[in-house]
């Protein structure tokens, strides 16, 4: 509440993001439930663009945001219109501020709030009582007969009505810049009121899913949320505190755990294939070009599982065959080695920031390998499938961990379909480890090069995917 309350901030910030901790994880951590390198470093690290991404819990929101409103605008310093040397000529001062005060009477419709305004409008929808504001029928017929300003008040409650439903309570109270309830409303009007705003019919025709509200339609509705309300120019903060403030339990089964990322995965493929896609959506709006960034990259997260999977299957191919595409070391592969270098040395230096251990990266880059060659791969084509084909796709409700067996799942099997692909690249990479060592013995000393990688060949990264893909106790 601190950070809502701040005079400075608060007024611009849609939600405080909380980190999520769970209970029931095993000590080692061997599918990375815990996220750590995702909630310690990546979301820390947003939190010095425009904030972090919502992830759907662990959150406090800002109902201003939510209602689909622009932040405030921050009073800046008005411009000269004459050539006056002083800057504190009257003329100029006080000719500039009328114009941008009337700039911000413009938007205040849905932009920020022009107190004056708004509660003046609070106060005459309020008086309207249950029935609704005026037929948006009647309005669309004509409005012949009316003076300028009965039009732009009728104009006004159309645009209202369409955005937020016939409600004039519920609309009275997004117009209150403080909260609450409009004057003058009893109970017997709130409880009318409240079931007509439950009704199933209630948002047809508004934009409540679309522009208000938490938006819908797709798996990870909490990404494309945050997305939007980034775009109109709110920020987010990012909270840690030292105990835990939100706590929650985690699947521990690696079966559950690889439903629970297809379902992430299958989210960000849908969005991307969208016209919520963060590489074309929302140019007119304030979304920082970092944060779009950031955006970008958890939703093409997924599209790394097709050359992931061909760097886990060519090396294999490479040594069963003999016939091995990577080069011997040059000038050009040098410049790419030290670029790799580098690439690490900032990892690094992300791990000594956040804290986050070299054991709890490890996991993470563990069981990004098996996920992506299975969950992430899966997503792609089910994402391709149902926003292409029209071809849904079922879900599986994640498992969570039990309290009164806690452990009890950790090493009990549960076949899926998901774990085909990284068993096969498994058995493939195994079989061409014992492939490579054959011919080495067979072909003396000089074939020992390629069989660890001494002269750049595939026996290198295949010794690495085999470590990735055998999540162990560390």
């Amino acid at each position: 509440m601190c950070f809502l309350m701040d005079p400075q901030l608060g007024k611009k910030l849609c939600y405080v993001q909380f980190p999520q901790r769970f209970d029931g994880i095993d000590r080692h951590d061997r599918y990375a439930n815990r996220n750590i390198v995702f909630f310690d470093i990546n979301k820390k690290g947003l939190d010095g663009i425009q904030g972090p991404v919502y992830v759907g819990t662990g959150c406090v929101l800002n109902r201003q945001a939510l209602y689909g409103y622009d932040p405030p605008v921050s009073e800046k310093r008005p411009k000269m219109t004459c050539d006056c040397w002083p800057s504190w000529c009257c003329c100029c001062y006080g000719g500039s501020r009328k114009k941008l005060k009337s700039k911000k009477g413009e938007r205040s419709l849905f932009g920020g709030f022009d107190s004056k305004k708004t509660k003046v409008m609070a106060k005459d929808y309020s008086k309207k009582g249950s029935a609704p504001i005026l037929d948006l029928e009647e309005i669309g017929e004509g409005l012949e007969g009316y003076d300028e300003l009965e039009k732009s008040s009728l104009m006004s409650q159309k645009n209202f009505e369409k955005r937020f439903g016939q409600s004039p309570v519920f609309i009275a109270s997004t117009l209150m810049e403080e909260g609450g309830l409009p004057e003058g409303t009893n109970n017997t009007t709130l409880i009318k009121e409240a079931i007509h705003v439950i009704s199933c019919g209630y948002e047809e025709e508004t934009e409540w899913g679309k522009e208000l509200g938490w938006i819908y339609g797709l798996v990870t509705e909490d990404i494309l949320t945050g997305f939007k309300m980034h775009c109109r120019g709110w920020k987010s903060v990012y909270c840690v505190p030292k105990l835990a403030a939100f706590k929650g339990s985690a699947p521990i089964n690696l079966s559950d755990r690889l439903h629970q990322v297809l379902r992430w995965a299958l989210g960000s493929v849908e969005i991307f294939l969208s016209r919520y896609c963060p590489l074309w959506y929302g140019y007119g709006g304030k979304l920082k070009w970092l944060e779009r960034l950031a955006y970008t990259n958890t939703i093409v997260n997924p599209l790394t599982s097709i050359p992931l999977l061909a760097y886990c299957i060519i090396p294999a191919v490479c040594l069963l065959t003999g016939k091995f595409i990577i080069p011997t070391l040059n000038n050009l592969a040098s410049i790419w080695f030290i670029a790799l270098f580098l690439s690490i040395a900032t990892g690094v230096l992300e791990l000594r920031w956040s804290g986050v251990s070299i054991q709890d990266w490890w996991c993470n880059k563990q069981f990004w390998v098996i996920g992506g060659v299975s969950a992430h791969l899966f997503a792609v084509f089910q994402g391709l499938l149902k926003v292409l084909a029209g071809v849904d796709t079922n879900f599986t409700v994640t498992s969570k961990a039990a309290d009164d067996t806690e452990f009890g799942e950790l090493y009990l099997f549960k076949w899926t379909t998901l774990l085909i692909p990284p068993t096969t690249l498994i058995i493939l990479n195994m079989v061409g480890v014992v492939a490579g060592i054959s011919d080495a013995i067979n072909n003396g000393y000089g074939s020992w090069g390629p069989l660890f990688g001494i002269d750049g060949s595939q026996e290198g990264p295949q010794n690495n995917i085999l470590c990735n893909l055998f999540p162990d106790d560390n």
